[in-house]
């Protein structure tokens, strides 16, 4: 080598992909109606489902939506102050957003003071959403909890969903995922092996009234659910019992039909009746007139409901 020549360097070392991040809307510690024990609740952003009753509307989407709750607004004006894009004004209604200026930085969310305004969805990391699970082991090992990933739908977001899975696997955690089954049948089969228990969540049974009421219909998802049931997960059925949509005894009967041909045991459903909590979401997000009134099916209707399933051989219970 010559003076001139610089000295050899190692390459240097391969650092691999960067890490995967996921966009979640919420995370709910202490959740009790989300699989078995005390749990950590993580839900996904996006579904492909648009269900008419549904009570996460900010979890449809995909992407970042800004939230607005004008009960909190003290009228200070640090979100037009600090806003970049010059997007918001405050009127004698509260601030109002020009969506097509807005670039969602968070900064007005960021500023202000009484929480008024809100982003819905934040990307994180695997390492970021762990941090958070661990602090609650203590709750999952008293009670036989652990993890469940909601939405949205979990699955779309299947290479974080799978990181995540895969790393409360090596630390022992207990993992659920909730899905409403409207995926690709392989890589729902992935995820089985990485999960301990399935939330599925099963709509109706009429093809034509499920693509009425949810956008999409349902071949996809009875088949996806037997084959889960086949491949020897363990799977609560979850029910969303709607009034004058699915709680007529016809559906109630066809779906304790399906369910009782199922390979899964034990069979388990939860049935959740519909509350009306979405509306104050929809006033938030600023689309009050998407928000569609339900019924909230009565006690005879649950309890007629149950008393079906068992005639099937099938557990039934509200909530979970």
């Amino acid at each position: 080598m010559t003076p001139s020549e610089p000295p050899c360097q190692a390459p240097p070392p391969c650092q691999g992909p960067p890490p995967r991040r996921g966009v979640v809307f919420d995370i709910k510690r202490y959740a009790i109606n989300d699989g078995p024990g005390i749990r950590v609740a993580i839900f996904f952003k996006g579904c492909n489902l648009h269900c008419a009753w549904c009570h996460n509307p900010e979890g449809i989407s995909p992407r970042m939506e800004k939230m607005y709750t004008r009960s909190r607004c003290i009228g200070c004006g640090t979100c037009v102050s600090v806003c970049p894009e010059r997007a918001i004004t405050l009127t004698v209604h509260g601030i109002r957003t020009d969506a097509g200026r807005c670039k969602l930085c968070s900064r007005c969310a960021d500023a202000c003071p009484s929480k008024a305004v809100e982003l819905s969805g934040i990307a994180m990391s695997v390492g970021q959403i762990m941090e958070i699970i661990e602090k609650e082991r203590v709750f999952f090992e008293q009670s036989g909890g652990g993890v469940t990933f909601s939405g949205g739908e979990p699955l779309l977001q299947s290479g974080f969903l799978t990181d995540l899975l895969d790393a409360c696997g090596r630390q022992g955690i207990h993992r659920a995922v909730d899905t409403a089954g409207n995926v690709n049948t392989g890589l729902l089969l992935e995820i089985a092996a990485r999960t301990d228990i399935f939330l599925f969540d099963l709509k109706m049974m009429d093809p034509v009234l499920h693509e009425k009421w949810t956008g999409v219909g349902n071949d996809l998802i009875l088949a996806n659910l037997c084959t889960l049931a086949a491949s020897g997960a363990r799977i609560i059925i979850r029910i969303p019992l709607i009034g004058g949509v699915n709680d007529s005894e016809e559906n109630i009967r066809k779906t304790a039909e399906f369910i009782a041909g199922l390979q899964c045991k034990p069979k388990e459903v939860n049935l959740l009746p519909y509350h009306a909590v979405a509306q104050n979401k929809y006033l938030k997000l600023g689309r009050p007139e998407a928000f569609e009134l339900f019924q909230t099916p009565d006690d005879d209707t649950r309890a007629r409901s149950i008393a079906i399933f068992s005639e099937y051989g099938i557990t039934a219970s509200t909530g979970g």
